[in-house]
């Protein structure tokens, strides 16, 4: 009987722990400086909303943001918002978040390669003496009119810049009609850019981006749930006839509720 009791006793002593453990359990994020580079639905002067997903992040985890996203910009503005962000804050950074693309889709600039192939001599040797031996090299391919080459410009001076900060890329939401004027009048997701290409090829691109350039991606385009191409979904943006683009409030806030869960898996700095 009293073994009994020394291990019911044992076996409450360990929930009690394992609960305890649970309930101090701290972000990772808590009360980091994270710069923010990107377009209008992260730039603060835009209008779409009053408050920006970062604006949540900062009240729920004390994040102190760097914000230099800039509405209508595409990922050849990345170098220049890096370096604004040296110039300003130097090394006193703990990570960068890019969240931008869906200009690049908008204004039809063709996905391009990630690569170019050349044929090369390289010395190997495995089971016999070392020697050169024919061999096709990838090298990056630094194309800034092209989708692929404007990211890989992008992430080789991030990269540079910051060798011990957490950068992580966020695809691009849907989004539907945007009809600002007539000069202005961006359609809908279902229809391809001026080069033929559908968005999923812009999204998928910072997908394959995460691998080749050994970073985080979390992928708004299908956590966050964001659909405005539904009309149950307006109130999750600015204007259901005008401006099914750029977030609202609302749509921020499940924004910034899907990425205070997912950073929570990602060590904020190194």
């Amino acid at each position: 009987m009293i073994k009994y009791r020394l291990l019911l006793l044992t076996l409450v002593a360990l929930l009690c722990g394992a609960t305890k453990a649970q309930t101090t359990f701290t972000h990772p994020w808590m009360q980091k400086r994270v710069a923010y580079f990107g377009d209008s639905i992260t730039d603060p002067r835009n209008n779409g909303s009053k408050l920006k997903y970062w604006n949540f992040l900062q009240e729920w985890l004390g994040i102190t943001p760097y914000v230099y996203a800039v509405s209508g910009r595409q990922w050849n503005d990345i170098p220049r918002q890096a370096d604004l962000l040296q110039k300003e804050h130097g090394d006193s950074v703990d990570a960068i978040l890019i969240f931008i693309g869906t200009n690049d889709y908008n204004n039809g600039v063709p996905i391009g390669e990630w690569y170019d192939v050349k044929q090369e001599q390289v010395m190997y040797g495995h089971g016999q003496p070392k020697k050169l031996v024919e061999r096709q090299r990838r090298y990056m391919k630094m194309d800034p009119d092209t989708y692929r080459g404007r990211i890989n410009i992008a992430l080789d001076k991030v990269k540079r810049m910051y060798p011990t900060k957490q950068i992580v890329l966020l695809t691009p939401i849907h989004r539907a009609g945007f009809y600002r004027s007539e000069k202005n009048w961006q359609c809908t997701e279902d229809y391809t850019n001026q080069c033929g290409i559908y968005l999923e090829e812009y999204i998928n691109a910072v997908k394959e981006a995460g691998n080749i350039w050994a970073l985080p991606v979390i992928d708004l385009n299908a956590i966050s749930g964001l659909y405005p191409m539904m009309d149950e979904h307006v109130p999750y943006f600015k204007d259901g006839a005008v401006d099914r683009l750029h977030p609202s409030d609302k749509g921020h806030q499940r924004i910034a509720r899907t990425l205070y869960y997912q950073l929570s898996a990602l060590p904020c700095c190194f």
